[in-house]
């Protein structure tokens, strides 16, 4: 184990192999746009970000109804550039409807009027373009909860299932321009209910399943929700989590919220679907009683509309006629909120074509997920890595493999038999949870671990402590993760130890750490590794292509190699914030106030001499120290 906490003077701790960088998405988008080096490809994507972003359109096979006349233009300023333009191109709405916030299409009467975007609706790109033999009968989503329930959707399923909820959110009379909360876990119906609320042209508003009361109901105004999706609760180790009468008490305030959608998280039972005959009977018999529904829908939801919902307990069969909205590229597609250091959560817009383009570029990038690659997040919904996770996949016709609870419970290898039983990929994980990980394989060398059921060749594979007379594996050894090809991780700085323990004992200094900065207002990364680069340990190799990133001091000057100071993006990007949901002027003080025409992140930042990048922290959480400027980041790796 290395024990240094010096984030500078890391060694190159991997280096991609030439089969690694011959079967990269990223060397075949390289030879796409006839270049032959991450450096020139590099250079290509900053020099010109509008024909970079077509490429990478074309890359992933976007496809817009109808097309677009101009990708992008800043003629009215970088900091609010028009994408996607198309003045003459017409977008029939709904009657009666009017998309609130973004700009895009609007509609009076029954009227169509033009759209300042081209036509798109991203579910197109996420579901029904892989309703092809080759494809539709592939796995879309995998999910496992912590109870032991497992369930896997073909892309043809999880269109079925879309088109299903979809259709009972236009009975609701939801449609064009609607928020529509999600507050669920990480369950099949959370996927869905995403892309059925994108699908009808409304707006999704996903909020964290653990929130507060005064959490879920200060978002749900802001939006002026329509409605909101729900649970019964999930469990976490073990013990239930009540989600509906902590949903009843955030709405019961919220004036325009008129209906909730119930999800009975109860009915994932430990049998995989279809549920026995008798789970199926009880529920049934749950759900028409009529003293049952007149509780929800009388005392907890204070007469609201109720729909209970459910992916696959129901009969589901092919819409009659499709629930497909006509959206512009640029119509509102979701509001993710995100606390700031300082100050009330924000509410960041994206787009159609913003947030799920960026995210599957970064996912095709980065973490080289193509059609059929299993990779998986330990996420929430209310987290940007949720959306990310959905859109990014399925863009790329990837599989969204999710669990559903305490990572290790009940046993510490939870997580590892999650990854051996469904053969993931690409593992998304933080250096919290990695610190976590660890330390409960040390806790499992005190005492011996039960390893009956364990093959002779499994244990004969592990890298074994030899305590008293037995060979006790690591949690991480139990199981066969020979199907992972690399990790990944976001969202915190990491820090030496962890990363060292995750890269040597359970990737066996054989996976690469993809590690990836970036947040909300970014769709995606800032900075991130890829395949064809070295990697040191708890560093970025380069910027996301496409990302004119810098690092300047407090005069806006560039700084050298070694030096810490603001980092920073100079030119637009296909994922940037389409602004703060109607608060135009916090979101331009927020980060385009500090130098002119250029974003500011609030992260320090520094690079070394050979070019790795490192985010310190924000840059308003800094401590001085000794007359020098201190992240948090090197003072936790000193107290890790």
């Amino acid at each position: 184990m290395h024990d240094t906490n010096l984030l500078e003077d890391q060694p190159i701790a991997w280096t991609p192999t030439p089969d690694i960088i011959e079967r990269a998405r990223l060397t075949k988008f390289m030879r796409q746009v006839g270049v032959s080096s991450w450096n020139e490809l590099y250079e290509f994507s900053i020099r010109d970000v509008e024909k970079f972003t077509e490429e990478v359109i074309r890359f992933l096979d976007i496809k817009f109804d109808a097309p677009y006349e101009k990708l992008l233009d800043t003629s009215d300023g970088v900091e609010y550039p028009a994408w996607f333009r198309s003045g003459d191109t017409l977008v029939p709405n709904e009657p009666g409807r009017r998309i609130a916030g973004l700009g895009g299409g609007t509609a009076d009467g029954d009227r169509s009027v033009p759209a300042t975007s081209a036509g798109l609706n991203i579910t197109e790109m996420c579901l029904d373009r892989w309703q092809t033999d080759e494809m539709k009968d592939l796995p879309a989503l995998i999910w496992e909860g912590e109870e032991g329930g497992a369930r896997t959707l073909t892309y043809a399923e999880l269109m079925r299932a879309v088109e299903d909820c979809a259709e009972k959110l236009c009975d609701l009379e939801l449609g064009l321009g609607d928020a529509v909360g999600i507050h669920l876990p990480m369950i099949p119906e959370t996927v869905v209910a995403l892309l059925a609320i994108n699908r009808i042209g409304a707006i999704a508003v996903p909020v964290f399943s653990g929130y507060g009361i005064d959490a879920i109901s200060s978002r749900m105004e802001a939006v002026e929700a329509k409605a909101m999706f729900t649970g019964d609760g999930f469990p976490r180790r073990g013990k239930p989590f009540d989600m509906l009468s902590v949903a009843a008490r955030a709405v019961a305030n919220v004036e325009t919220l008129k209906s909730v959608i119930i999800v009975e998280r109860s009915s994932h039972a430990a049998d995989d679907p279809p549920a026995s005959t008798d789970h199926v009977e009880a529920r049934e018999r749950k759900r028409n009683d009529a003293r049952y529904y007149d509780h929800l829908k009388n005392d907890l939801f204070l007469g609201r509309k109720i729909a209970l919902w459910g992916v696959g307990r129901d009969t589901i069969a092919f819409c009659e006629t499709s629930t497909l909205a006509q959206t512009a590229a640029e119509d509102p597609l979701i509001i993710l909120y995100t606390s700031g250091t300082t100050g009330k959560p924000k509410g960041i817009a994206h787009t159609h074509a913003s947030f799920p383009i960026k995210a599957a570029q970064d996912m095709a990038f980065g973490t080289d997920v193509g059609r059929g690659t299993r990779i998986s997040w330990y996420t929430d919904i209310g987290w940007m890595m949720g959306p990310w996770l959905i859109y990014g996949a399925l863009i790329n016709g990837a599989t969204i493999c999710i669990y559903d609870g305490a990572p290790d419970y009940p046993t510490p290898d939870r997580m590892w038999d999650f990854c051996a039983k469904h053969k993931v990929e690409v593992l998304g994980i933080s250096p919290t949870l990695v610190r976590g990980l660890a330390a409960a394989e040390e806790r499992s060398g005190d005492t011996p671990v039960p390893i009956g059921g364990l093959s002779t060749e499994t244990l004969a594979g592990c890298r074994s402590d030899v305590r008293g007379d037995k060979s006790v594996p690591a949690p991480f050894e139990r199981h066969d993760l020979s199907s992972l090809r690399m990790f990944a991780s976001t969202g915190e700085p990491w820090n030496p130890a962890p990363w060292w323990w995750l890269f040597e004992k359970v990737g066996n200094s054989k996976l690469p750490i993809i590690n990836y900065s970036g947040g909300t207002e970014i769709s995606g990364g800032i900075l991130m590794g890829n395949p064809l680069l070295p990697i040191k340990p708890c560093s970025f190799p380069a910027p996301c292509p496409g990302m004119d990133v810098d690092i300047l001091d407090e005069n806006g000057r560039s700084v050298g190699p070694g030096k810490v100071g603001e980092l920073v993006i100079k030119q637009p990007w296909i994922g940037m914030a389409r602004g703060f949901w109607q608060e135009r002027e916090r979101y331009l003080e927020t980060y385009w106030s500090r130098f002119p025409g250029i974003w500011v992140h609030g992260d320090w930042a520094m690079r070394d001499n050979d070019g790795h990048w490192f985010i310190l922290g924000r840059s308003d959480d800094t401590l001085k120290v000794a007359g020098k400027r201190v992240g948090p980041a090197e003072v936790e790796s000193l107290l890790v």
